[in-house]
């Protein structure tokens, strides 16, 4: 690995460089990444790049949905659940059961086995993707929170799928009564395993004296430890990372202080970010490695065969979102739905255009066997593993590029949070104003006239309550606010620089408050 050190850290430059041009051009970066790993592969003296599965299942992985998991809304996850699970299990099984159906029909020496291999594999959106395309287009809550939560749990139920349909392949046998029993024990362990690990993090938080270093060390070690434990136990590793974050991200005001919850978000998402490129720039970097295992298969059927598994999957997935919408129609007579008006033609639509696919889909081909058991070959495992590429990269660049403009075009109305941010924030501003002001007068009312501090801090409060002004030019207002504190900021390092004797821990204790101060002006208050 050190002789290509300086072409790693040239990648790390490179994927730094493709997202500032994406932001700059308003594209989603999981779609130049991938294109630009393409075009590093094909320069004479590139390192040849091989994805190993377990390079993904356990570096990757892990803290990728962990970190999903712990943005996401508990309160939005619960509210869509129905319709969240119906996309993550049942249409991801039928989308590889119609995968199975035609690559049986259409591809030459494709068993149904085999098929719902290939099914089982490229089925399940990508977490990734989606989330990093979603950042870039404007949707309602209801819709990103439908497409996060699915995108979150569809891993563990194509990686079971893949996982039965391996054996049948190789096998020719399938007992649906132990598969049943496996399948049961893979969820509802994997949910256990996840929530038990999580528990005693937090009681580890909560005993032991930890400060902001070592919480952001315990919160990389977490999702490593709940997705081992449950693969250990022959149950979802996914599922159980999943669920494992979502119950400490619940928690965490409980175990974690303030500055701890600042520095673990601040690291992880770097950390993230950092994976979330390398992730894509692999997927391109691999295509000569593919393309060499087809041997003497011609390619442009291979690629013929590709677009047309991806042409089933953008149907399927289109008409899973419609069914979806009849179906709560339906259901609204009998049960309380998430909401009870038809969410129109346009939501399912835009669902069934979102199923981008990634990393997860080209790792679980590359798991496939090179032989058998018998040391016979496994059949067909270099067509599965291209048309897998195929579908992620057409996936990446046909829908990737595409969502923001059929959005515009078909423009979406959030029908759950119909008032502004502003008004929003400013109803918050006040009544935490409020409960402010009451505490002070009620336990602390003998301490208002000593000490100014705290009568200076009830003013503010009670200017907040009687000023219910909103700052209309909020750009000009915050351009003045940082001005200010980048003169402050240079008065103080000047003054650190000019006085030896000046303890400069308390010079950096400033210029961190100073930074957070203009960090504060980024969330728009």
């Amino acid at each position: 690995m050190l002789e290509n050190f300086e072409f790693y850290l040239f990648l790390v430059f490179v994927i730094s460089v493709l997202i500032m041009l994406a932001k700059k051009i308003k594209v989603a970066y999981p779609v130049l990444l991938v294109v630009a790993g393409l075009l590093i592969s094909f320069i004479p003296g590139t390192p040849k790049i091989k994805i190993e599965p377990d390079l993904i299942f356990i570096i990757f992985l892990p803290p990728l949905l962990y970190e999903a998991a712990w943005s996401s809304s508990w309160k939005e996850l619960w509210r869509w659940r129905r319709i969240i699970f119906s996309f993550a299990f049942v249409v991801v099984f039928f989308t590889a059961l119609s995968v199975a159906i035609f690559a049986n029909y259409f591809i030459p020496g494709f068993s149904l086995a085999l098929g719902f291999l290939l099914g089982g594999i490229v089925s399940p959106p990508d977490a990734v993707s989606a989330g990093a395309i979603l950042k870039f287009v404007k949707v309602p809550r209801r819709l990103s929170s439908i497409l996060e939560g699915e995108s979150l749990l569809n891993d563990a139920s194509s990686l079971i799928i893949l996982k039965f349909a391996m054996i049948a392949a190789a096998t020719g046998q399938f007992v649906w009564l132990q598969a049943a029993g496996n399948f049961a024990w893979m969820c509802f362990g994997g949910i256990g395993i996840g929530i038990l690990i999580a528990f005693i993090f937090m009681k580890m938080h909560k005993i032991f004296p930890t400060d902001s270093n070592i919480d952001i060390l315990m919160t990389f070690i977490a999702p490593f430890a709940m997705y081992l434990a449950a693969e250990q136990l022959h149950a979802s590793g996914v599922l159980a990372v999943v669920s494992g974050g979502l119950f400490l991200s619940y928690r965490s005001h409980d175990f974690l202080s303030s500055a701890s919850r600042i520095r673990t978000l601040t690291v992880g998402e770097s950390f993230c970010f950092l994976l979330n490129g390398t992730v894509f720039i692999l997927i391109g970097l691999d295509l000569p490695e593919i393309v060499l295992g087809l041997g003497e298969t011609n390619i442009y059927t291979a690629i013929g065969y590709g677009i047309a598994v991806t042409t089933v999957l953008i149907i399927v997935r289109i008409v899973a979102g419609y069914a979806a919408v009849i179906t709560t129609i339906v259901m609204k007579n009998f049960i309380n739905v998430g909401d009870p008006e038809p969410p129109g033609w346009k939501t399912p639509l835009i669902i069934g255009w979102t199923g981008m696919r990634g990393v997860v889909s080209l790792a679980a081909a590359l798991s496939i066997p090179v032989t058998l058991t018998d040391g016979s070959p496994f059949p067909q495992r270099n067509m599965i593993l291209f048309i897998t590429f195929i579908v992620i990269l057409s996936t990446l660049l046909i829908q990737g590029l595409t969502l923001p403009l059929l959005l515009k075009k078909f423009p979406l109305v959030d029908r759950d949070f119909t008032r502004s941010e502003k008004e929003i924030d400013q109803e918050i501003l006040n009544n935490l104003a409020k409960v402010a002001i009451d505490k002070i007068h009620h336990d602390y009312a003998d301490k208002i006239e000593s000490l100014p501090a705290l009568k200076d801090q009830l003013k503010k409060y009670e200017n907040q309550v009687s000023s219910s002004e909103i700052i209309v030019n909020f750009r000009e207002y915050r351009n003045i606010y940082i001005d200010i504190i980048n003169e402050q900021r240079k008065w103080l390092i000047k003054k650190n620089r000019n006085e030896l004797l000046l303890d400069e821990e308390i010079i950096r204790k400033h210029l961190r408050l100073l930074d957070l101060q203009e960090e504060r002006l980024s969330i728009k208050l």
